[in-house]
């Protein structure tokens, strides 16, 4: 029998260069991705993994180093300016990015098993990383520019040229790329050429201990709604190919329709900061989209909350509504679903393959506000449908566990090591 040498993976380097997997969750550049790096080197940590996430630096006052749970260390590398700036003038910084991890590494005599980068800019940070320490590139994006473009609605909203080729170039290079859902492979196929051979299918995680059902009665006492009243919610970063102009539109067809649906209703938007003095174009958009709708007192902006609280939202919630244009998997729909909350969601991207139609929640068409509004007051006037739904979500989420993800990640990371190219997951 021929058996291939496994070599126990001691420690990763994760680069998450844009941002933080400790920023405040809700703001222009934070949301799922920043989750997913938090929660799975934490993982990874409890596994008796050593997890240093090396990131670009946004503020003076941080710590160079920061505990990211047992095991787990964010590393603040200066970078270009200290503080935030757009995605968009990273690139730049990042041979200087580079040469920060690097000089961390040889200073503290590390020496990496595996790079685990995380979207385009990291994936061009691990190439020259490898060129020095010799270590496979394990590659994840998030998000796609190509996806992105597809969906824009003008210019502004278009992924520039400089990402499309960043994006070229990890694909060809990385060692193991690692795609969301099937429609992810395909997209990473047929719109980048990617080798077929190379992609992994590994879904996200989703902490249980964190995201589980709380009574309906105690999470609306802790975020202030009153108990005979229903709440919608939306949770997540506050851009235009979020939908959240859909979801606004739909409200006010029930509204018009039929009032007394949404009596004692209110649709919480969490993220964002509503209240900043110059507002973002995208806040600015909706809040006025909301001011002609004459939703008001329908509609409300949370801005962005901690994930400590987060869960009290979801449990408080009759439904977690994603209209989103584009998703190449959906965080929040998979912690909603973990404490219970049925999801109404646009049929796209990993959204399709996450929620379960008529069992966890519904799919509705992309830009569609008719559609919307009938599941919306479908699941209103429905509490049964409700209850049945969450109990289904709450059950089909227990597989997307993070020691079960972890798990299949530490299985590849093992196999790429090895050299193999077929790695059964």
């Amino acid at each position: 029998m021929n058996l291939i040498s496994t070599p126990p993976i001691r420690r990763i380097a994760m680069l998450s260069v844009h941002t933080s997997p400790l920023a405040m969750l809700g703001g222009k550049k934070t949301g799922g991705m920043n989750v997913y790096v938090r929660d799975f080197s934490r993982e990874l940590g409890r596994e008796g993994v050593q997890v240093d996430v090396f990131t670009r630096s946004q503020d003076e006052a941080a710590p160079f180093i920061e505990r990211l749970g047992v095991n787990g260390r964010v590393i603040n590398i200066p970078a270009g300016p200290r503080q935030p700036i757009a995605t968009a003038e990273v690139p730049p910084y990042l041979n200087e990015f580079t040469q920060g991890v690097l000089a961390f590494a040889a200073a503290e005599n590390i020496q990496y098993d595996v790079i685990h980068s995380h979207y385009w800019l990291s994936g061009l940070v691990a190439e020259q990383l490898r060129d020095v320490w010799g270590a496979p590139i394990v590659q994840m994006f998030h998000t796609l520019g190509h996806m992105k473009n597809k969906i824009a609605m003008s210019d502004s909203e278009r992924a520039p040229q400089i990402r499309l080729d960043g994006e070229c170039r990890v694909i060809q290079i990385a060692d193991r790329l690692i795609a969301a859902t099937l429609a992810e492979e395909e997209q990473l196929v047929s719109l980048y050429n990617a080798n077929p051979g190379r992609i992994s299918i590994i879904p996200p995680g989703v902490d249980l201990k964190r995201f589980h059902p709380i009574d309906k009665k105690t999470a609306k006492k802790r975020v202030g709604i009153p108990c005979g009243d229903t709440n919608i919610l939306f949770a997540g970063r506050i851009e235009p190919l979020k939908g959240i102009d859909t979801m606004l539109r739909a409200m006010a067809l029930i509204q018009k329709r039929r009032p007394d649906a949404v009596e004692n209703c209110c649709m919480a938007i969490i993220g964002g900061d509503p209240w900043a003095d110059d507002l973002d174009e995208e806040m600015a958009r909706l809040q006025e989209l909301r001011h002609d709708l004459d939703i008001h007192d329908l509609v409300m902006f949370l801005g962005a909350k901690d994930q400590e609280i987060l869960p009290n939202y979801y449990a408080a919630a009759e439904m977690v509504v994603m209209p989103s244009h584009y998703e190449s998997f959906g965080m929040v729909a998979l912690e909603a679903m973990a404490m219970g909350t049925p999801v109404i969601a646009s049929e796209v991207g990993g959204l399709a393959h996450l929620v379960q139609h008529g069992v966890t929640g519904y799919h509705v068409p992309s830009r569609n506000p008719e559609a919307l509004a009938g599941r919306i007051f479908e699941l209103l006037s429905n509490p049964e449908c409700r209850d049945y739904m969450g109990r289904n979500a709450r059950e089909h989420a227990r597989q997307y566990a993070w020691p079960n993800i972890t798990a299949k990640f530490m299985k590849l990371y093992s196999a790429v090591l090895a050299g193999q190219t077929c790695v059964m997951l």
